[in-house]
């Protein structure tokens, strides 16, 4: 799995940059066929200060391109909620391909 985290507008601090990749582990261990996971930390310039911090993310996985995007106040608030919504697109990813499998339907005996 590539992880490359970088930043717009702020510098990726090694307490920024091991936060991200803790939490971004759960999706390496929920599903082991992640390719490549980029992550964009930016700081927008707004008048607002409620959704300055943003975090973005594209994950490429077997067969399929997620990506998830999360604004918050503060970026650590913002990389956990970045990492929920992934989570529960890997996951439903990961249901989707392996469900294939399935029991045929059984017919009704008249």
């Amino acid at each position: 799995m590539n992880l490359t985290i970088s930043g717009h507008h702020l510098d990726v601090t090694p307490a920024l940059r091991g936060y991200v990749t803790t939490k971004l582990e759960r999706i390496s261990r929920h599903f082991d066929q992640v390719v490549d996971i980029k992550v964009l930390l930016t700081v927008d310039n707004l008048k607002e200060k409620d959704m300055r911090q943003k975090a973005e993310c594209n994950i490429h996985v077997k067969g399929k391109d997620l990506f998830a995007e999360s604004a918050h106040a503060d970026l650590y608030a913002a990389v956990d909620e970045l990492a929920d919504k992934l989570d529960r697109q890997v996951l439903r990813y990961k249901d989707k391909s392996q469900d294939h499998h399935h029991e045929p339907a059984k017919r009704l005996m008249q």
